[in-house]
């Protein structure tokens, strides 16, 4: 009977299975098998017993069942797994583990789980990243009200808005792929991390570079009894920060989807329901949903430091820890990519909304503007800002359109025309660079996705 939320409720089956029991025991049986071939091709142990283990390392002849029986008896997890393995082994199975202490298969087991894990995210990451510029193509003429404070400031446009998060998406993707390559580390150093056993052996860190060699993993350049758990808190913080520049999205639409704003929606089905009883109600569920899970993507982030500093040669702190934060950091941020990104493939735009809401300040959102024209015309930039102040506060107490109030002020007049006042409030002279930045931002992201499909 499934109890946590991840188990059936979010994220993809694809991610889910990553980080399924028999997906991990699949993993760890798959580097005992790596590490027996490796010690064949080192002539440690003889190349038919290789075979046999590499043969029978597999679900099907080691079953979870029987783990679990054996797990219950030694209280050891990697234990039961040796001891499940060599039982069906025969001759060979003198050879299961040999030089190998458990965290050299956890770890190295770990980093697999991991690789794939992340290699999923980024596949989802840049299907988002190609809607987010979709969506900054499209809109990047519409001109909207940008807020600071949350309050009216001046122009952008829904382009250059989505631009900004389509950059950031960019760089949480190029810091994924960064840890696959840096991060995603195996060890077989032994009990210690010192290679003592191989030592017996005649060997140095051979075998540990045969086995990740087979397995297509990166040897940490020095551990202890287990791989720095530095590498796991980067994996996981940059897995943060990623869901972070998620949540920044959902926010935004869920604030513009307010019904006194009403300039964006995410997508609602023609028979979903909003309230019990409000029949009216069109609910950002998912949008709130996107932020609801981040906030426990975030809160992986604490034991993941905590972790870090282990004591002497390790201690088992990290291990109930890691069980819990690695799969939920990794299945949630799979829930909020893949939402996030049906959320903004049916994003609904609503044009004659941000035209009212534009249009709402009275004028006032182009006091900058006209501040700066004055000062062009030679008056004082203190004064010009001063005069600008007055007149918004005036054209608020009023309720009278701004462009009205300078036109009474013979001061302006001194310095603008009336032409020049009336062009100074079109709102397409004050977007700024909006459009060429949203272009430049979109034909970099494209030219990376290109490169990096």
């Amino acid at each position: 009977m499934a109890i946590h939320p991840i188990d059936y409720r979010y994220g993809s089956q694809e991610m889910r299975n990553v980080f399924d029991e028999e997906k991990k025991l699949e993993k760890m049986l798959l580097v005992e098998s790596a590490l027996a071939e490796a010690l064949a091709d080192l002539d440690i142990i003889p190349k038919k017993c290789s075979e046999e283990i590499k043969r029978r390392a597999n679900t099907k002849d080691v079953k979870l069942e029987r783990v679990k029986e054996i797990e219950e008896e030694t209280k050891h997890d990697v234990m039961a797994i040796v001891k499940a393995l060599t039982e069906v082994c025969g001759e060979a199975g003198k050879f299961v583990h040999l030089t190998a202490t458990s965290y050299d298969i956890v770890d190295t087991a770990n980093a697999l789980l991991l690789k794939e894990g992340l290699n999923i995210l980024l596949k989802e990451g840049k299907d988002l990243l190609r809607t987010c510029l979709n969506i900054s193509e499209k809109y990047k003429n519409l001109i909207m009200i940008g807020r600071t404070h949350g309050q009216h400031a001046i122009p952008i446009t829904l382009g250059f808005k989505f631009a900004n998060y389509s950059n950031k998406l960019g760089e949480d993707l190029i810091r994924l792929e960064y840890d696959v390559e840096n991060y995603i580390l195996g060890k077989f150093s032994g009990a210690v991390g010192n290679y003592a056993a191989q030592k017996v052996y005649g060997l140095g860190d051979e075998l540990e570079i045969k086995v990740m060699e087979k397995l297509n993993i990166r040897p940490a350049d020095i551990t202890t009894q287990v791989v720095e758990r530095e590498s796991f808190a980067r994996i996981i913080c940059d897995i943060a920060i990623l869901a972070c520049s998620i949540e920044q999205v959902a926010k935004e639409i869920r604030n513009l989807q307010r019904t006194e704003i009403g300039e964006l929606s995410e997508p609602f089905g023609e028979k979903q329901v909003g309230s019990t009883t409000m029949a009216q109600k069109r609910n950002p569920k998912d949008t709130e949903n996107v932020c609801s899970n981040v906030r426990i993507i975030r809160s992986c982030v604490y034991p993941a430091l905590e972790n870090i500093a282990l004591e002497h040669e390790r201690d088992l702190t990290n291990s109930a820890a890691e069980r819990s934060l690695i799969p939920t950091a990794f299945v949630l941020a799979d829930e909020v990519l893949t939402r996030m990104n049906k959320i903004l493939n049916g994003l609904v735009v609503y044009p004659e909304n941000i035209k009212k809401n534009l249009d709402m300040s009275k004028g006032t959102i182009m006091s900058e503007a006209i501040i700066t024209k004055l000062v062009e015309k030679g008056m004082g930039r203190q004064d010009a800002h001063e005069l600008l102040r007055q007149s918004s506060i005036q054209a608020f107490e009023t309720n009278k359109h701004l462009k009205e109030i300078l036109l009474e002020k013979n001061i302006i007049k001194k310095y603008l025309t009336i032409k020049e006042i009336e062009d100074v409030f079109d709102y397409k002279s004050y977007t700024g660079l909006s459009v060429e930045k949203t272009e430049k931002v979109i034909n970099k992201w494209r030219e990376w996705l290109n490169a990096n499909n």
